[in-house]
């Protein structure tokens, strides 16, 4: 079993920027996904961005790709989310997945974190 505890979301201004992080503990193994996923008020949970441990692959949502950027360090079993240029649409709460399966499919995900909120004001 994983756990996953999220920090480091909080509220900014529209154009700002954020660093989430996750920290994994428990049985994690090579070929492990830890990613990020957001769920805003009224609407379904949505992928957000993934890294693989076994080779550092990166994936990510198209409405992040150029602002967003996921990164990792296996030693700690952290992956951290480095969010810029926040839009008001970012809006949500995020949490962090464990998983083996397809990167942006929520159901691979075994482990979920407690979700952390960020909030953009415009």
């Amino acid at each position: 079993q994983v756990q996953l505890v999220e920090s480091g979301g909080g509220l900014v201004q529209a154009g700002g920027s954020l660093e989430l992080t996750c920290a994994a503990s428990g049985r994690t193994f090579s070929r492990t996904l830890l990613g990020w996923f957001r769920q805003a008020p009224g609407k379904e949970r949505e992928f957000v961005a993934a890294n693989r441990r076994s080779d550092g692959s990166t994936y990510y949502a198209d409405s992040v790709k150029g602002r967003f950027t996921i990164s990792r360090d296996n030693a700690k079993d952290t992956v951290y989310l480095q969010m810029n240029s926040l839009k008001s649409e970012d809006t949500a709460v995020y949490y962090c997945a464990a998983g083996w399966g397809t990167p942006a499919d929520a159901s691979g995900y075994f482990s979920w974190g407690q979700g952390t909120q960020v909030t953009v004001s415009s």
